[in-house]
């Protein structure tokens, strides 16, 4: 196997590496064993590492999230096998660029006898067809194509390209990684042009750690970001940073949160999952989460609506009401005031009896007629504004509840062919036991018919 590459130069170099580039790329691992926190990936013997020492590279997906090492390990595949690597993001380039790689590759390919990865970062931001702009080149082996995503690959991927390419995951980074990572840079300040004269206690590492999100790389960015700080600060003698300097330097640090991607989805279910298990604690916390990521809090308030009809329906009618009234309180005042009011409204969801007896009904119904069970509806309840729609028979023999005693006839009000279908079960739950009691009480009158007396 070829072990030339593009970056033999820096390989094994102690030299220190010019700041021009982010601190991040400056201590971007030069081969497998200095990867950190994917040993299920990159170790010997998994399979990834078995292709590359057999000199088999084959198209991927590396699906992680971010700052996990995605870039990296495929500039390491690079080097190990070779091959030129070519690299563009999916955010900046479209198919024309791709055309071009293309060319060069098969360029390469034939007179140099060089092969060609090309590397997609953010590959999810190309649509399906741009997608299908690389299946031809997959597939007669032009190009090994390594795709990054953060998102899920089986709903942001192309189909076909997908079934033509190796999916391997990368875990989140653990704290001890992140940890470790950290203390590399603070170990050997020279080699990554870090000044010499600034520490960091253990428990500002520790800080460091718990406020990256689990992102190699947005913590070694707010790692420099702080040294520099301090650095131009002018200290000449040596200085022990403690945690709550870097509380203060990273007070203004964002959650890990993609708005279109997956965290979207994983923590607005969280949200839903805990209000639907009456635990406020939980649904408070996972409503923070969001809020404090940027999420759109109108978003949020659509899906605390979402929740009053769904899970809560009628066992609390009042819950639509609070809803409705969180997101009007929210437009009406914005943050951070009316985030108050999401949260009162989160309560009342998490706490408030629950039941899907509407939203199951519903659900049943429209399946029916989905499956065609659509019907004429019955003559005598249909409407007759006209005369020869009375001669008809429309609206014959329709018994007007408020002429009776009861206030409730015994008549049908479903199709022929529907008829003692039951859709709607009200819940022993909250006011819904109530629905229930009426529903009993109609139902034996109807059997006894005392509801056929009219009024006198």
């Amino acid at each position: 196997m070829s072990h030339a590459g593009l970056f033999d130069d820096t390989e094994d170099s102690e030299e220190p590496l010019p700041d021009s580039q982010p601190l991040a790329e400056r201590m971007r691992p030069q081969d497998f064993e200095d990867v950190l926190g994917q040993d299920e990936l990159v170790a010997r013997g998994s399979l990834l590492r078995d292709l590359i020492e057999e000199d088999h590279v084959p198209s991927m997906i590396l699906w992680g999230p971010p700052g996990t090492g995605k870039t990296t390990i495929a500039r390491i595949i690079s080097r190990r096998t070779g091959l030129r690597f070519v690299a563009f993001s999916a955010v900046l380039s479209g198919v024309k660029q791709v055309r071009e790689v293309v060319t060069e590759a098969k360029y390469h390919r034939q007179i140099e006898h060089v092969g060609t990865i090309l590397f997609v970062d953010e590959i999810h931001r190309f649509n399906k067809s741009q997608q299908d702009a690389f299946l031809p080149h997959v597939e007669d082996g032009t190009v090994v194509l390594i795709g990054a995503t953060t998102e899920n690959p089986s709903f942001a991927l192309n189909a076909a390209l997908l079934s033509r390419c190796q999916l391997f995951t990368l875990n989140p980074l653990d704290d001890v990684s992140v940890q470790q990572l950290i203390r590399r840079a603070l170990d050997d300040p020279k080699r990554f042009d870090l000044p010499t004269n600034i520490a960091l206690s253990n428990d500002a590492v520790d800080t460091l750690v718990r406020r990256s999100a689990k992102d190699a790389r947005s913590s070694l960015n707010a790692l420099e970001a702080l040294l520099k700080r301090e650095k131009s600060r002018g200290h000449l003698g040596r200085s022990l940073l403690d945690a709550a300097a870097v509380d203060r330097a990273l007070s203004d640090g964002r959650l890990r949160y993609d708005r279109s991607g997956e965290d979207h989805f994983n923590v607005m279910s969280a949200f839903h999952k805990s209000m639907r298990g009456g635990d406020p604690q939980a649904s408070l916390y996972w409503l923070a989460r969001m809020l404090a990521s940027g999420e759109d809090p109108l978003w949020i308030a659509r899906r605390i609506i979402r929740f009053a009809s769904e899970d809560v329906g009628l066992a609390d009618p009042q819950a639509l009401t609070i809803a409705l009234a969180a997101r009007e309180s929210f437009q009406l005042m914005g943050k951070p005031e009316g985030e108050l009011a999401l949260a009162e409204a989160t309560v009342y969801m998490a706490t408030a009896p629950k039941s899907n007896a509407i939203y199951a009904a519903f659900k049943a119904v429209q399946a029916d007629i989905k499956n065609g069970d659509v019907f004429e509806v019955p003559i005598y309840l249909r409407n007759a504004p006209t005369a020869h729609m009375k001669s008809l028979g429309y609206g014959k023999d329709y018994l007007y509840p408020h002429d009776f005693d009861e206030g409730v006839v015994d008549q049908d009000y479903l199709p022929e062919k529907k008829k003692g279908t039951v859709y709607y079960q009200p819940s022993p739950f909250g006011f819904e036991k109530d629905i229930g009691t009426r529903m009993d009480w109609w139902q034996k009158m109807k059997e006894k018919g005392s509801c056929q007396n009219k009024k006198k």
